[in-house]
């Protein structure tokens, strides 16, 4: 895959931080600001990010990424021995980590846990599929048997979103009872809506060579991490102006000369750092019919949304394809004609077709994010123009992940994803996954492209794919943005990451 920009600054950071690790030293606590309060530190029950950006330090997963995207080993000793037919991985692990009880990691305690992950996360439940059988070959071996070629595989055990992490044979209770992994930090304090504690893990052992992205050293300069949830997204401006938190995540981009003139914190920008997406119900209710959901689209002005969120074009973009030309995925198939459409005649003529009938169209988005709601606003206009009764329904960001759990309760949610090195990480092409977009045509593409190893021939494929998409319309991208946070200058080792992460930071004395 090509670089991208994201992969560039991050690696450019990275160099940096390396060559500060000789001046860190340890102590001191990092506080960091995040949108709100986490559903659950349970990171296979959830693909909310913020669940990742805390979760990360506690739990560990087989493999993670590297600064390239590419997979790299963390709790497993090399990547895995794949068998000619492409049907059967071969896992070594590494040896002699412990987990935060103080037993240690072996073959037994990965099996348990991949056999949880395929029945509790989303993505798990995707991947079981093609799962014939997980078994302990020896105490630091796993095999994988596949009843047919899934190419995404590594990536989504290294993924740390709906995540293959690694726990305790003993304790794989569902919903989780004892939050106890390998990672660097241990959790110590839960105080709901106040903060999260973790702390150091003195008996840590950490991956060989440089730090790398995600990957190699993971080095523990700081006693304690503390995520502290901050909704409001003004508040975590001032926050950050003031250098109140030693990290504020997810900033209004407006806020970025204001932050870039504090004298107390710098400007984090990812440039670009994904996509916002409007998730359709395709799977039940009245956007399961088809012609709804082209009426939907057909009535949205992604320029008028993007600039309401994003305010100047510094900051987004507009582009229909799921990948940006950065990228080996960047296709413009099936992408003609749907997008940015805002033609209110058209959506109406597709809403006879459908059949609608005033029907509220409910729409869950939340304020924890300033940019989905402001984009929820202006879609709300739009929709309205078109002939749609429009429920805009403004919740906690917790309770938005609660509510799309359940698809009685809504008909479109607003979120966003980073892009992702591997398109089946992308959590809508999931049909366990909220929207429960499942269609014969969707199977067909989608299983082309999980089957196929070869990297050119995937291109293509990921082509039919995204055509799948735009004439389904399970989700609708909006346009591509960047994304801001900042850091105390005090606060060193952080590099640019889509699911910051705090291992190799320190604070400066």
């Amino acid at each position: 895959m090509k670089s991208t920009k994201l992969a560039l600054l991050i690696g450019t950071a990275l160099v940096a931080s390396a060559t500060l690790a000789f001046a860190q030293e340890k102590g001191g606590v990092i506080n960091v600001a995040t949108v709100g309060e986490p559903p659950t530190l349970d990171p296979m029950a959830s693909t909310a990010d913020l669940v990742g950006i805390v979760s990360q330090h506690i739990f560990e997963t087989l493999y993670t990424f590297d600064k390239d995207w590419k997979p790299t080993p963390l709790l497993a000793a090399a990547l895995p021995e794949i068998s000619a037919d492409g049907k059967t991985y071969t896992i070594k692990l590494r040896s002699d980590v412990k987990f935060h009880d103080g037993t240690e990691l072996d073959s037994k305690d990965v099996v348990a846990s991949l056999e949880r992950w395929t029945k509790v996360a989303s993505r798990g439940k995707q991947t079981a599929t093609t799962i014939s059988g997980i078994e302990a070959v020896d105490p630091l071996t796993v095999k994988i048997s596949l009843n047919t070629p899934y190419a995404p595989l590594v990536s989504l055990l290294a993924f740390n979103n709906s995540a293959a992490i690694v726990l305790p044979s003993e304790k794989q209770a569902e919903p989780m009872t004892d939050f106890v992994g390998t990672g660097p930090y241990q959790l110590k304090e839960r105080k709901a809506d106040q903060y999260i504690q973790l702390t150091r893990y003195d008996a840590y052992k950490s991956p060989e060579g440089e730090a790398n992205g995600y990957g190699g050293a993971r080095h523990q300069y700081a006693d304690e991490i503390r995520f502290v949830p901050v909704p409001d997204p003004n508040t975590r401006v001032e926050a950050a102006v003031s250098g109140q938190y030693d990290y504020v995540d997810s900033l209004p981009v407006e806020s970025f000369e204001r932050v870039k003139g504090s004298s107390a914190s710098d400007a984090v920008m990812l440039q670009p750092f994904g996509w916002p997406v409007f998730v359709l119900n395709s799977g039940n209710g009245m956007t399961k019919n088809l012609d709804l959901r082209k009426a939907i689209r057909a009535s949205l002005s992604m320029e008028d949304m993007m600039a309401a969120a994003f305010g100047t074009t510094d900051f987004y973009a507009l582009d229909a394809a799921l990948y940006p030309s950065q990228y080996t995925w960047r296709t413009d198939a099936g992408t003609e004609g749907a997008y940015n459409i805002a033609d209110p005649e058209k959506a109406g003529e597709l809403l006879k077709t459908a059949g609608y009938k005033g029907e509220p169209l409910r729409i869950l988005t939340s304020r924890q994010y300033e940019f989905h709601y402001k984009m929820a606003q202006v879609a709300a206009e739009y929709l309205k123009l078109a002939g749609f009764t429009v429920d805009l329904q403004v919740v906690d960001w917790a309770t938005l992940t609660q509510h799309r759990a359940d698809p009685t309760l809504w008909d479109i949610y607003i979120t966003h994803s980073p892009f992702l090195p591997e398109p089946a990480l992308i959590g809508m092409m999931s049909t366990k996954a909220p929207g429960n977009w499942d269609t014969p045509a969707r199977a067909a593409a989608v299983d082309a492209f999980n089957a196929e190893s070869d990297p050119a021939k995937r291109v293509a494929l990921w082509a039919d794919v995204q055509k799948v998409i735009f004439e389904e319309v399970p989700f609708i991208k909006i346009g591509d943005f960047n994304a801001l946070s900042a850091k105390a200058k005090t606060l060193e080792g952080v590099s640019p990451a889509p699911w910051p992460y705090f291992w190799n930071a320190s604070i400066k004395k």
